[in-house]
């Protein structure tokens, strides 16, 4: 179904399209609007098409903003002044809520004998601008195939994923394949602070050696401690809970499909943050620029 504002000329298609979005009769969505408190102004809510707005947003997130992201969309992009807790009751009433975010285990394999390094970053997530600190790590993507394993990096500058590598091995060359990713995205990354779980893809030799020939600081999470690496943690949450959950793969080839939309078309582009003052993070990098 398709929404779009439409004049006092068209109330009555207006009212049929917002009963069937309802799940209700007519005549039930007539009694709703009565019910409607003062402070939800009748004007606002529907001949203003702010439900239908409200349904818009919430449809072209994927079925994935709450009420946050919500309120910062309509108040940041159509200007309109609205309260979280009015855009929470507008939710209710049109029932539908976001996705919960899911823990998922650890692929980090810390069991070698290379040496480790300093835990540089300390969870201090703040950054002035781009190339300043970035965070790697891996998950994997079940599919009827077997495993496909996904290496990112973020730019902890807006939260932007800047480099990913995909394969049906755990391996350097996965990690790796993601930080040439990230220098191709991002330019200069000396002395940019690049910072991993201990796993043995990130202190393997060949991989350190990389790392080391551009001029990135490595730094380190301390052994089992996922917090220290919390935005990656949080984006693979994502990832999984607002795409790939619903999604049964029966090839490789189409968890990476997937994977490569939610990142480049969907999680850049148009999924606005909180983080970023409700704007994408191709949108706060612009800023900076």
């Amino acid at each position: 179904m398709r929404f779009r504002f439409i004049d006092n000329n068209k109330k009555r298609f207006r009212i049929v399209k917002m009963a069937e979005v309802l799940g209700v009769t007519k005549s039930g969505y007539y009694a709703w609007l009565k019910r409607q408190t003062k402070d939800k102004p009748l004007e606002l809510d529907t001949k203003d098409g702010l439900c239908e707005l409200i349904i818009q947003i919430f449809r072209d997130s994927r079925f994935t903003y709450g009420s946050r992201r919500i309120m910062g969309e309509l108040t940041n992009k159509y200007k309109i002044q609205i309260s979280r807790e009015r855009v929470r009751r507008l939710m209710d009433k049109l029932s539908i809520h976001s996705m919960t975010n899911k823990k998922y285990k650890a692929t980090t394999n810390s069991k070698h004998n290379y040496p480790v390094a300093e835990n540089i970053l300390n969870r201090d997530f703040y950054t002035e601008h781009p190339c300043q600190k970035m965070v790697s790590d891996i998950t994997y993507v079940p599919t009827d195939e077997g495993w496909v394993y996904v290496a990112a990096v973020m730019d902890l500058y807006g939260r932007k994923i800047v480099g990913i590598s995909m394969g049906d091995r755990m391996t350097q060359d996965l990690t790796i394949g993601a930080l040439n990713d990230a220098i191709a995205h991002s330019g200069n990354v000396k002395g940019c602070i690049l910072h991993s779980d201990r796993g043995s893809q990130y202190c393997a030799n060949r991989y350190q050696n990389y790392l080391a020939s551009y001029g990135f600081i490595c730094s380190m999470s301390r052994k089992g401690n996922c917090w220290d690496n919390a935005p990656m943690e949080s984006f693979w949450g994502k990832l999984k809970q607002e795409w790939l959950n619903e999604q049964h793969f029966k090839t490789r080839e189409e968890a990476i499909k997937a994977v490569f939309e939610y990142v480049w078309v969907f999680y850049n582009r148009k999924r606005v943050s909180s983080v970023n003052g409700y704007l994408t993070p191709d949108e706060y990098y612009s800023q900076y620029a």
